[in-house]
């Protein structure tokens, strides 16, 4: 999380558990490729590509293709809106386990 304030607020589309897990692992690196992401997660192929879809749809993710020994890899990352996106909706899980501890 960045050191800057961020506004605490819930996203429906980082919430769910693979792409709330995908984003956390994106924004320990600039890129990550497809298939470390794929083992980090511990999905199928096509069950990280739907996440990849619905991030990239919504402008969290970016892709690129690059070729690496002849061989063509996919590459993700996450966005600028997205590590905000990300920043906030942390902020605001942290802000609901807060209010359930208080009680």
């Amino acid at each position: 999380m960045s050191t800057t304030s961020v506004e605490p607020a819930f996203d429906e589309i980082i919430h769910p558990p693979n792409r709330l897990r995908l984003c956390a692992a994106l924004a320990a690196a600039e890129l990550v490729e497809f298939a470390v992401a794929r083992e980090v997660l511990g999905i199928s192929d096509s069950v990280l590509s739907k996440q990849v879809k619905i991030l990239k749809e919504a402008g969290y993710v970016r892709v690129d293709k690059k070729t690496r020994n002849a061989r063509p890899q996919t590459w993700i990352g996450l966005t600028k809106a997205g590590r905000a996106a990300l920043d906030g909706h942390l902020a605001e899980l942290r802000k609901i386990a807060e209010q359930a501890q208080s009680m």
